[in-house]
């Protein structure tokens, strides 16, 4: 009977060490990634050129009035609205 205990009493003690051990690398984990985003400022700054682009607007539109390339047949019975 004390074998059971004792085996039970172990499997306890390796599974809090397990937890134990989850939570400190994900406490790891969370602070390596939290600061990762932190290091990027300490870098060369990034400029960019004096570049502007202006465009004026077409006199007229690129497309004229769509027309259907299908027409429906209507029932026999049924009117135009």
């Amino acid at each position: 009977m004390e074998w059971s205990v004792v085996k039970s009493s172990q499997l306890k003690l390796v599974a809090a060490g397990v937890g134990a051990g989850a939570l400190v690398a994900m406490g790891t984990l969370t602070v390596v990634f939290s600061a990762a985003p932190g290091n990027l400022g300490d870098g060369p700054e990034v400029t960019l050129g004096e570049t502007t682009t202006s465009t004026t607007a077409p006199a007229e539109l690129a497309t004229s009035i769509a027309s259907p390339t299908l027409t429906a047949h209507l029932p026999e019975g049924m009117t135009p609205p």
